[in-house]
Parts: C-alpha cells; sequence; structure tokens
C-alpha cells in the first residue's frame, strides 16, 4: 500500500507551492491581485459650470445599467475634481479620440487648482442641455451624467450616475440612425499607455452563431 502512494512533493520554503499548469504551452504566472482588466476607455469629464468648470482623465468608469442608463466613476478624494462633483452633483464624460489624447493625458496630470485645461488645451466649452456642466466640444460623444449615490472605496469614491442627455456627432451617425463608432478614431488605455483601437470589428453582436441567410442579408443590405 505504502508503495502505491505518490510521494508529495516538499513547499518550498517561504511560500506555497508553485502553481503549475499540466499542459506546458498554457503556463500563467500568478500574480498579487491587481486592476488588470484592459483595455479600459480614457475619458475626459468635465465638471462645474461654463464661468467655473475643470476636467479630469477617468479610466475606471463603465456602464452599470441599461434603462435607465447608467454609468461611474471612480475619483480620489485628493483630486480638484472630486469636491467639484460632489457639491454639485453632475458630471459629463467626453470620450477620447486619438487626437485628443495628448489632452487627455495633460487633463490627468495636471491639476485644476492651478491650470484652466480648456484654456491651456483649446479645448471647447459647450453648454449641457440638462447640467450645468460644460461639455468639451471636440469629443465625439458627450454624456451628460447625474449623480445619484456615492460610495466611498479604501481608494477612491465611486459616484454613480444617470445619463439624462447623450450626444453624437453627426459625422458618425448614418441615415439610418445606426451609430459609427469606428469613425471616430477612439483611444483606449491600457496599464500606463495610450493606444489606438482598431477601425475594423471582428464582428457583429451574435456572429458566432449567426445563420448564413442572415449574413447573406446582411451583406446584401451593406451591413457590417
Amino acid at each position: 500500500m505504502a508503495e502505491n502512494k505518490r510521494k508529495q512533493k516538499k513547499t518550498p520554503r517561504g511560500g506555497e507551492r508553485p502553481r503549475t499548469d499540466r499542459n506546458s504551452r498554457n503556463k500563467k504566472r500568478t500574480d498579487r491581485p491587481g486592476p488588470f482588466l484592459a483595455p479600459v476607455p480614457p475619458v475626459m469629464v468635465s465638471c462645474g459650470d461654463m464661468e467655473e468648470s475643470n476636467i479630469i482623465t477617468i479610466a475606471w468608469t463603465g456602464i452599470i445599467n441599461s434603462d435607465p442608463p447608467m454609468t461611474y466613476i471612480s475619483v480620489r478624494k485628493s483630486r480638484h475634481s472630486h469636491d467639484i462633483i460632489q457639491r454639485t452633483g453632475e458630471f459629463v464624460i467626453n470620450l477620447v479620440t486619438e487626437e485628443l489624447a495628448p489632452a487627455a493625458d495633460y487633463c490627468g496630470v495636471r491639476s485644476g487648482a492651478e491650470h484652466d485645461k480648456f484654456r491651456e488645451m483649446k479645448l471647447t466649452k459647450v453648454p449641457s442641455d440638462e447640467l450645468a456642466a460644460p461639455m468639451i466640444g471636440e469629443s465625439p460623444v458627450n454624456l451628460e451624467c447625474r449623480v445619484f449615490e456615492v460610495r466611498e472605496l479604501p481608494s477612491h469614491d465611486m459616484f454613480l450616475a444617470e445619463i439624462v442627455a447623450s450626444h453624437i456627432d453627426s459625422s458618425c451617425v448614418e441615415d439610418s440612425g445606426a451609430f459609427r463608432f469606428d469613425r471616430m478614431g477612439l483611444a483606449g488605455y491600457s496599464h500606463g499607455f495610450y493606444y489606438r483601437m482598431g477601425r475594423k470589428p471582428i464582428g457583429r453582436f451574435g456572429f458566432s452563431v449567426m445563420k448564413p441567410k442572415t449574413r447573406k442579408r446582411y451583406r446584401a443590405e451593406g451591413k457590417r
């Protein structure tokens, strides 16, 4: 019986037994827990009003509900924009393009307490429909957001908000009403670097199970 038992490997000193993958071609390194979700959308968040405003670049953002549409941004308490958003309860999410990447980076490393970012980056303030906070005219998509809850987290405060109005550049909307995000030249962000997003889609939603006749019809209609 004892001879049939497998010999147990000794655990190395100072730590757990290293994890190994049975398939050597798929080895993975186990690292410390971290925010390894990538890429994420770098967005310029404008806040304040048409007279006194600021822009902060945020990567921690996303959609949390469809109907009504809801989003969030996570902001450190130490940021100048944090107090503005907490006081006013509103902000605008402005999507970032390749051309806007330098401005987005600048707005992320300079404090609005010392810099007029709209003026220094030559960005255009555009009045919002529902908010006092201005939109950025050069951005192809602007989402007006009204805060309904603030959650205090260890490193950031999460501002949960309802999207109360959306704006998209008319050049990126087809006659049918379809949005052409591939025309915007949107940028992505991943662990300290800005990236150019691909313009050619891999496929449309459901393409993996699409019937041949449906695929043929889409092609005939000129749809992607």
